[in-house]
C-alpha cells in the first residue's frame, strides 16, 4: 500500500506539504510544489482517504491533551494554559492522564488519531528508553500523515513542534546562586533516573557544583512526587542545602524535616524547581527555578495550530527565585 510518506519522498517535499496538497487542506502550497506532489502521487498510484481529508481541512474542533499526572500542579498549569488558549479559538479539549506510563501515552495518541481530533498536545518528560520513544514517534507520524497536528512540552525527541524547558541550564544557575550564598555541601533529591527531566535537572546542578570546585553533591533517587521527596529527605546526610528536582518533591522534604524537628532554613536550606503557583504560600516560601508554565501550555497549542512544514523548537529559560527556604551562610 502506497503511503503519504512514499509520495513525500518521491516528490522531495516534507510530509506536511504532501498532506496539504493531497488531503484537502485550506493552507496554501505553491504551484511548483503542488505539481511535484500531484505528479508523484499519480506515478505511485496514491489515493487519499476521507478521514485524512477531514483532519487536513481542520473540520474537527477538538484538541487532545495528554499529560502524565493531572494531580501534579505542574501538569495542571500546562493544561490550563493550553485550555485557555483553545477556548479563544472556540476549540473543545479532551484531557487524558497517563500516570507516567509510556505505553498509556502511545495508546492515547492512537485513540485520539482514531477519533480524528484536530491536534494533540503531549506534556511531560520523555523516558530514557529509545524503543518507547521510537514507537511514540512512529504513532505520531501516522497521525500527522493524515493531516493531524502535534506539539510537545518537554524534550525535543519526537520530531514535532516542541516547547522545551531549559532544565539543565536552570538547575545550573540555581546551583551557582546557592553556592554564592556560601553553601558548599549539597544533596540532590533526584527523582527517578530514567525520567529525562529529572535526570537533566540533576545533571545540570551536579555539573555546576563541580565546576565551582565544590564537593560532588549527594544524589538520592526516588519517585518524582511529594512522597518521593519526603522519603529522600532522610538520606541527605550533612548537606547544608538540598535541591529537589521539582517543587512537589521539595514540599515533601519540607514536611519530612518538620516532622523530625529539623528547621528550614536554620538547620538545612531547601530549593525546588518549577515555581508552582499553588505552592507559593508554602512556609517557609520556597526557593526555586521559575518556569512560565501556563504560558508554555498556551504556546504549545499555538504551535500545534500554526502553519509550518518543519518542526519548531522553542527553548524556555528558567529564572532563579531566592526565597526564605534558603539562608546565607556566614
Amino acid at each position: 500500500m502506497v503511503t503519504l510518506e512514499d509520495v513525500a519522498k518521491q516528490a522531495g517535499v516534507s510530509l506536511a506539504t504532501a498532506s496539504r496538497v493531497l488531503n484537502g487542506s485550506t493552507r496554501q502550497v505553491g504551484a511548483a510544489l503542488r505539481s511535484r506532489v500531484e505528479r508523484a502521487a499519480d506515478e505511485l498510484g496514491y489515493r487519499a482517504n476521507i478521514a485524512a481529508q477531514t483532519l487536513a481541512r481542520g473540520a474537527a474542533n477538538v484538541i487532545g491533551i495528554v499529560v502524565h499526572d493531572l494531580t501534579d500542579p505542574y501538569f495542571a498549569a500546562l493544561a490550563d494554559g493550553a485550555m485557555r488558549a483553545a477556548a479563544t479559538e472556540k476549540l473543545l479539549v479532551m484531557v487524558g492522564t497517563t500516570h507516567r506510563d509510556p505505553e498509556q501515552e502511545i495508546a492515547y495518541v492512537a485513540t485520539l488519531h482514531a477519533q480524528r481530533v484536530r491536534a494533540v498536545l503531549l506534556a511531560g518528560s520523555r523516558v530514557s528508553d529509545p524503543d518507547v520513544t521510537d514507537r511514540l514517534r512512529a504513532e505520531l507520524a501516522r497521525y500527522r500523515s493524515g493531516g493531524g497536528r502535534v506539539a510537545c512540552v518537554g524534550q525535543d525527541l519526537l520530531d514535532v513542534d516542541t516547547v522545551a524547558p531549559a532544565n539543565r541550564e536552570g538547575a545550573a544557575a540555581l546551583a551557582r546562586s546557592l553556592a554564592g550564598l556560601g553553601h558548599t555541601r549539597f544533596a540532590v533529591l533526584a527523582g527517578p533516573p530514567h525520567l529525562m527531566t529529572a535526570a537533566d535537572r540533576c545533571a545540570g546542578f551536579v555539573a555546576a557544583v563541580e565546576e565551582l570546585g565544590l564537593p560532588a553533591p549527594r544524589v538520592v533517587h526516588g519517585p518524582f512526587d511529594r512522597d518521593g521527596g519526603h522519603a529522600a529527605a532522610a538520606q541527605t546526610g550533612d548537606a547544608t542545602c538540598v535541591f529537589a528536582v521539582n517543587d512537589v518533591m521539595a514540599v515533601g522534604a519540607l514536611a519530612a524535616y518538620r516532622e523530625r524537628g529539623v528547621r528550614v532554613p536554620e538547620d538545612v536550606s531547601v530549593a525546588g524547581f518549577d515555581d508552582i503557583v499553588t505552592l507559593r504560600d508554602q512556609v517557609p516560601a520556597l526557593t526555586t527555578v521559575r518556569l512560565p508554565l501556563t504560558d508554555m501550555g498556551a504556546r504549545a497549542l499555538e504551535l500545534a495550530l500554526a502553519d509550518g512544514d518543519e518542526p519548531v523548537v522553542e527553548r524556555v529559560a528558567g529564572e532563579v527565585v531566592l526565597r526564605e527556604s534558603v539562608r546565607r551562610l556566614a
